[in-house]
This record gives C-alpha cells, structure tokens and sequence, in this order.
C-alpha cells in the first residue's frame, strides 16, 4: 500500500540549519518517506515516529522520529497522523542494550574481585602480618564479640576464670602442643554463653561457649574441638578469613556506602563467629587434630565422638556442626576420625576427673 500526502504544508527542520525546508511525505511499506527540496528523501519506519507537545500551537502538529535528537517534521494538515501507530507510545530508552552490557559487566568485575582477587590478596598478606599485628586484631575482635554477643548490652560478656578449670585447659594445649614450637601463642578463653560453639580468631585465640562443654560427653571431645581450633591457629585461617571479610567490605563500601569504622570491626566478629573456612582448611584443621591427638596419647577418634554427639544433639545443620560444616561431608570427617584410631594403641583420657570437673564449673 502507497500513500501520497503532497499539498500538506509539511516542513522539514534538520538541527542544523535555522530555516525549514518544504517537503514532499509519501508512505509505502511501513516507511514515511520525506522527500527534501535537494532531492534526497528521509525513510521514517511508521513505528518510529512520534509525536512531540503541542509546541506548534493549534493550527499543527510536530513530529520525530525516535533515533533522531534533533530532526523535526512540521505538519499542518493532520489526515497523514491516523497512519502513523505509535504517535504517543514512549520511546524506548536510548541505549537499553549497551546499559544492560555494561551491568553485567559492572556486576562481574566485583564478583571477580571479591570472589577471586580479594582471596588471593589475602592469602598471600596473611604470611606478612607481623605476630604483633595479628594478635592485636584478635583482640579487638574478640573485644567486639564479646559486646555484640552480652543481651544486656551494658557490659561485655563475661569470661569465665575459674583457677582450676583455666589451668585444666590451659595444661591441655600443652599436652597437645608437645614439642612443636607454636607460631602464635595459643591463648583459651572461655565465654559464659550457652551457645554449643568454638571459634579461633586472629592472634593465637581459641575461644570456647559453656554450652560446647556442656554439651560434651567427656573431656576428650573438648580436646577434639581445641585440637581442631588450635589446627586453624597454626594454619594462619582465622587472619586470612579475617583479611577476606576486610577486603570484600571494601570492595562493597566503595560501591554502596561507607563501612569503615565499628562495622567493619563488627562484621568481622559476625564472620569469624560462623567461622566459615574453606573445605581445604577444615579437612587441614581435622588432619591436624588426629595427628596432635595421636601423638598425646588421647583416642582421635574423639573427634568422630564429638561430630556424632552434636548430630545427635543440634542435627546436621545447627550448632556446632555447623560451625565445622562448611563444606566438606560431615560423615567423610566422620569416617576419618574413626579410620585414625589404631586397634592396638593404649590411649588415656585427656584429663583427670578432677579437671575435667572444674572445667564443667569454670564459669559458676
């Protein structure tokens, strides 16, 4: 179908030059064809051409078209009007497709650096931290801990220092340590919480809950978590997932706002609490354990004990199996600690009733 409009009054105004030129319109296979007074002719798809306000008053109607900033076609006879279908449709947003390549692209840059850059960054600085500096990032963080996890909100939650109890465990790290040379000064503390948890922080800082020892069948499952915990320790896990969450809250506090300050301190605390290392650093940590167990004559397989009492107890996703489920199966860990004990070995128990007793009581 072809339609001639000549005889309309149609201008042509083109950006760049102030005065109009009389054009001839022409509609065939869905183009508004504007013919110009120089010979050349402008193909308009119909479905691009739109309608501007009123700027032209009531005697006529202006045009343009969607890719066009600047082109305009007057018109005083309106009859061409019912053949164009989108006159007042909005227009898509210039460059729709380019915005959304450039999201995408905004989106995996982060992700490249806080999944991949940030981690290998960290990895790598955790072996150049002075003991001095990681062991003052422990304590802050531990400091903050304490705070975030105290309901009252008017002091920091307690420690428990029971004399016997601290000198039980602290005999106990010895027993384990035997004549390896820790790097860190190992340091335990005890938090009076009912929270079935354990954590180690930059520094040397192994943190116990009185509800991990309440929840414990004897004390050679608390010689497992310790042994597990000091694993990580020795392992530099807690500064390189310290350095991860720090990295990663900078990435995002350049995008979103500031984090500086208390909430970075406070987010570390949140993450180190979960304490959600990497599958390599757990089965590394759960290694470590069997070996320092062995060699301290306590049974390894307590480890297994101390995973199959908080299955039992909090299932496979609450508690403290979660704190050790970050990725590996729970029954591998399992299977492993069982497969470390010897049929033939002589194993005593990791402390004497007495301790073990004022270990229970340490925070009354």
């Amino acid at each position: 179908m072809s339609l001639g409009f000549d005889g309309l009054g149609a201008a042509y105004f083109d950006g760049d030059r102030p005065e109009p030129q009389e054009v001839s319109l022409h509609i065939a296979s869905g183009m508004l064809q504007i013919g110009l007074d120089d010979g050349d002719t402008l193909r308009w798809p119909v479905g691009e051409v739109r309608q501007l306000p009123d700027h032209a008053g009531k005697t006529g109607v202006v045009l343009r078209r969607i890719t066009d900033p600047v082109g305009r076609l007057y018109l005083t006879d309106k009859s061409v009007l019912e053949h164009l279908p989108h006159l007042t449709r909005r227009a898509p947003p210039k460059g729709r497709g380019r915005l959304v390549a450039w999201a995408v692209a905004a989106v995996a840059a982060v992700a490249f650096q806080i999944f991949v850059l940030v981690p290998l960054l960290a990895d790598n600085l955790a072996g150049f931290i002075p003991p001095g500096g990681e062991r003052a990032l422990g304590e802050a963080t531990f400091g903050q801990i304490r705070e975030a996890l105290d309901e009252s909100g008017l002091s920091p939650l307690e420690i428990c220092e029971g004399a016997e109890g601290t000198a039980a465990l602290n005999a106990l790290v010895g027993r384990l340590g035997g004549d390896r040379d820790f790097s860190q000064e190992v340091t335990i503390s005890v938090l009076d919480h009912e929270m079935v948890n354990a954590f180690a922080l930059p520094g040397g800082f192994v943190v116990l809950f009185r509800g991990l020892i309440e929840a414990a069948n004897g004390p050679d499952e608390v010689a497992a978590v310790l042994a597990h915990e000091i694993g990580h320790v020795i392992s530099a896990d807690p500064t390189r997932h310290a350095l991860r969450s720090a990295g990663s809250i900078g990435v995002l506090g350049l995008l979103f706002g500031d984090f500086a300050g208390g909430a970075v301190v406070l987010f570390l605390a949140e993450r180190l609490i979960a304490a959600q290392y990497s599958q390599a650093a757990e089965i590394g940590a759960d290694t470590f354990a069997h070996d320092v167990l062995a060699q301290a004559g306590i049974n390894p397989g307590a480890l297994s004990d101390m995973f199959e009492n908080m299955r039992a107890k909090t299932g496979d996703v609450d508690g403290l199996v979660a704190h050790f489920l970050s990725h590996p199966s729970l029954g591998d860990r399992i299977n492993a600690a069982q497969a470390e004990v010897e049929e033939d070995a002589v194993y005593t128990p990791s402390m004497m009733d007495a301790d073990w007793a004022a270990v229970q009581t340490i925070c009354d």
